[in-house]
Order: structure tokens, then C-alpha cells, then sequence
């Protein structure tokens, strides 16, 4: 009898190790409860309960679309998909968007106790605080301002979840879809805006293509006067320089005959009848030149007396008006009567009886 009371409890032993040990993978926790009150949260390894007097709490948790129950409280980041919802802008536009977002259990026995169902409180609490933020918007801003309804949607869910012991580390619009009509509308604003942008760019294109073309002839202009200025400056210079070494040279020349004639035996009458016939061959070169040699002084008085026998005749009768030859024939008389009468120049080798 003793024996078989002895192996019984050894059983019951046996049975009670086995049913109450228990085994928690990582970064997962068990909350146990011991006759129905919250008693402590095992951590992750081997964990002994008390048969029938500890049990752990079941949380019901959402993976996908479906909800399941489990023993295991996960601690790692979870992620929670939302479908499509419904919401009104504040213009009166209806649009459908989905969103997602990532919490994390940090106090498992405050997610188990202080909510009823943890998933489905995160889900009607975001669905809520979506339509509420997106009613504030603009159909505009709803596009345009994805990040910002993000942070307020984050915000309001993080105050609102910190007492039932999760953090809200993320939350993402994943879509957005308006009306067809509102589709239809944007295309064609969309079409018209890039076509209004193509058209400021040529726009613009031309101005600077027409601004630099402009600015090339104008430097081209000046690159041009002053290159003009240069090469008239250049050619003065050259002028300039090749009138003073004409000028030099010719008074080289005029100062070397003249060392010449001193040095010859002064000014006399050989070497000046000599510079005379040289002077008169100068005068003589080219066309349209007249040359009166002095000796015509006798020539000239015989025309100044037809001259004035001409001007007695007209004291009697009238005189036709003298034409160019006569006129050149007068003045020519007159200026040979206003000179000097020629002075003989005495051979310096004359004979004795001819002095």
C-alpha cells in the first residue's frame, strides 16, 4: 500500500514538473497569472508554473488580416496594415487611403489589462484620427503634404496608446486614390502646367539666347573701334616717324653740302650756277608745270609794253574782255616789274682787259 502511495506521487511529481515547465523563445514574454490575478511576466527560457494554481494570460494579436490567440507576448516592432478608408477633405472631395503603421509592445501587462483587445483598439483608433486629419486638409495638401499628416497621425496615436503600453514608432499613408473625376482634372491641370512650363522655357531660352547675341555684337563693335583706333594710331606713329627720319635725312644732306661747299672753297659762282641747273631739272620733273627761266626778263618787258598800248586803245573804243592768256600774260608783267633787275655775276677768272 505504502508503495504504490509512493510511486503515485512520484508521478503526480513528475507530471506537475512537466506540465508547469515551460519554455519562452527570445524577444517574447508570457504574463502568468496565479489564481486569476496578474502574478509576474516571464522572461524569455525555461519558466516553472505552479500546476493548477499559475496559468498564463492569453493575448489575442492581429498578423496580417487575421486575429489569433497566443500564450507569447511579442516584444519586437509589429507592423499593421490598414485597408482602404473612406475619408472627406475639407473641399468636399472624397478619397479613399490606406495607411500603415509599426508600434511596439514595451509593458506587456499593461497591453493585457489596460485594453480589451489591443488590435482592434490600434486599428479603430487610426482610422478615426485619419479621417479627422485629412478633413482639415485641402485636397491639395493631401497630396502634397504626406509627411506632415504622417507626424500628426503619429503623434495623436503615440498620446493614446502610451497608457495601454505601446509605442508608435512609424505611421505611413500607403495610398491615396481621389475620384476618377478628380483623376481626370489633374491630368489636365498636370498637361497644362507642363505645357505652360515648356512654353516660360523657350520663353526664357530666347530671351538669354537674343541678351548674348546682343552682348557679342556689342563687343564685337568695340573689339572692332578699338582695333581701327590701334591701327590708326599705328599708322600716325609710322607717319610721324617716317617724316622725321625724312626730315633728319634731308638735313643730313642740306648739312653736308654745305660742309662740302665750305670745304670746296665757299659759295661762288661755278658751284651756284651748278645748284641752279640742278634746282631748275626738280622743278621741271612732272606734268603741268610751266618753267620761265630768269633770262626771259627781256621776253616779258616786250609783253608788258603790249600791255599798255593795249590800254590806250581802250580809251578810244571798247574792249572784248581779255581772256585766260592775256590775263596770265598781265599778272606775269606785273610780277616780273615788282622784282629786282638782274645783277651780272663777274667770272672770277675773267681776263684783266675785260674788267
Amino acid at each position: 500500500m505504502g508503495t504504490a502511495l509512493f510511486v503515485f506521487g512520484a508521478v503526480a511529481v513528475v507530471f506537475a514538473m512537466v506540465k508547469g515547465l515551460r519554455i519562452v523563445p527570445q524577444a517574447k514574454v508570457m504574463v502568468v497569472e496565479r489564481l486569476g490575478k496578474f502574478h509576474h511576466v516571464a522572461g524569455s527560457g525555461p519558466n516553472v508554473l505552479i500546476p493548477f494554481f499559475d496559468s498564463p494570460r492569453v493575448m489575442e494579436m492581429r498578423v496580417g488580416h487575421n486575429y489569433h490567440r497566443s500564450h507569447l507576448v511579442d516584444l519586437r516592432e509589429q507592423v499593421m496594415g490598414f485597408e482602404t478608408v473612406q475619408v472627406i477633405t475639407h473641399d468636399n472631395v472624397t478619397m479613399e487611403v490606406g495607411s500603415v503603421i509599426y508600434y511596439q509592445i514595451v509593458d506587456p501587462a499593461k497591453a493585457l489589462y489596460a485594453v480589451e483587445n489591443l488590435a482592434l483598439a490600434i486599428e479603430q483608433l487610426t482610422m478615426t484620427n485619419l479621417r479627422n486629419i485629412m478633413g482639415g486638409l485641402t485636397l491639395d495638401q493631401t497630396l502634397t503634404s504626406r509627411e506632415t499628416v504622417n507626424t500628426k497621425l503619429r503623434t495623436v496615436l503615440d498620446d493614446a496608446t502610451e497608457k495601454w503600453g505601446v509605442k508608435v514608432t512609424r505611421v505611413e499613408l500607403r495610398e491615396i486614390e481621389p475620384p476618377s473625376a478628380i483623376k481626370d482634372a489633374m491630368a489636365k491641370q498636370m498637361t497644362a502646367e507642363r505645357e505652360r512650363r515648356a512654353e516660360v522655357t523657350k520663353a526664357e531660352g530666347d530671351k538669354s539666347a537674343a541678351i548674348l547675341q546682343a552682348e557679342g555684337e556689342k563687343i564685337s563693335r568695340i573689339l572692332r573701334a578699338e582695333a581701327e583706333r590701334d591701327a590708326e594710331v599705328a599708322r600716325a606713329e609710322g607717319r610721324k616717324r617716317a617724316t622725321l627720319l625724312d626730315a633728319e635725312a634731308k638735313a643730313d644732306a642740306t648739312r653736308m653740302v654745305f660742309d662740302a661747299i665750305n670745304s670746296g672753297g665757299g659759295a661762288t659762282p661755278e658751284v651756284l650756277a651748278l645748284r641752279y641747273m640742278e634746282t631748275l631739272q626738280e622743278l621741271g620733273k612732272g606734268d603741268n608745270k610751266m618753267f620761265v627761266p630768269y633770262e626771259a626778263t627781256a621776253v616779258l618787258g616786250s609783253i608788258a609794253t603790249l600791255k599798255e598800248v593795249f590800254a590806250k586803245e581802250g580809251t578810244t573804243k571798247a574792249q572784248p574782255a581779255p581772256n585766260a592768256a592775256a590775263l596770265s600774260a598781265q599778272s606775269l608783267s606785273r610780277t616780273l616789274q615788282t622784282q629786282p633787275p638782274a645783277v651780272p655775276v663777274r667770272n672770277r677768272h675773267a681776263l684783266p682787259s675785260e674788267e
